[in-house]
């Protein structure tokens, strides 16, 4: 598999040469077969218009890593470097995910907007994820459900939401009846959630163009690089 990995680095090029390779690469998800057949509501225009704003917010969070950086090390600012190195990290995924959608149609989350979210899971005293949907678990309430958690797990931009929305299947996967678990439209929209989540932890491939336009590479993510700095 190693091998494997090294081989299309190699072929990347410069597509691959901007970002390192990832410090500790993680075992691969494949990607839906059907990945194709997801068809978001937006358009290229409104694509285009979500990457501009997304690259200007990398840029912010760029800035913010520095300064932290250059301050004198405390806990309290080890701790603020740590969280602001991952949400630049996801943020990057989030962008190649767009760049992905924009080059080949492939991967594409299903909005680009950034929903509220505040979660905030503690065992010792549990609460319902803030979800839009009604929290009932018969067919149609389930497949709204589960079609908001996909929604909500490709619209991450920071690791605290990747998290708790990862938290928040979890809680609710498990509560529809069993013959409403196994409703194929729910389990592909809580399987698509998941994935895009995987992704966005930087622990499976994202597609990029590849140096002469032609085609779509899979290069390893490597925004990962910023948080191993920040540990050391």
């Amino acid at each position: 598999m190693k091998a494997a990995w090294l081989a299309v680095l190699a072929g990347c090029g410069a597509a691959s040469a901007t970002r390192p390779p990832p410090v500790d690469p993680e075992p691969v998800h494949s990607a839906l077969a059907d990945e194709d057949l997801f068809k978001p509501s937006y358009g290229k225009p409104e694509l285009q218009k979500a990457l501009i704003a997304e690259r200007g917010a990398e840029a912010t969070g760029e800035r913010r890593v520095s300064e932290l950086e250059a301050k004198p090390g405390d806990l309290a600012v080890d701790d603020q470097l740590r969280v602001a190195a991952a949400d630049l990290a996801v943020r990057r995924r989030f962008i190649q995910t767009l760049e992905a959608c924009q080059a080949a149609g492939r991967f594409c989350p299903p909005r680009l907007d950034e929903p509220a979210w505040a979660f905030d899971p503690d065992p010792d005293r549990p609460t319902e994820p803030p979800m839009t949907a009604i929290l009932r678990f018969d067919l149609d309430s389930w497949r709204n459900l589960a079609a908001e958690l996909h929604g909500r797990a490709c619209a991450c931009r920071t690791i605290a939401c990747v998290d708790s929305v990862g938290v928040a299947i979890d809680l609710l996967e498990v509560r529809p009846m069993p013959q409403v678990q196994s409703d194929d439209a729910s389990s592909t929209s809580v399987t698509r959630a998941r994935e895009c989540l995987f992704r966005l932890r930087g622990k499976a491939p994202i597609p990029t163009t590849a140096p002469d336009g032609d085609g779509v590479s899979f290069v390893l993510d490597a925004a990962s690089e910023v948080v191993a700095k920040s540990l050391n």
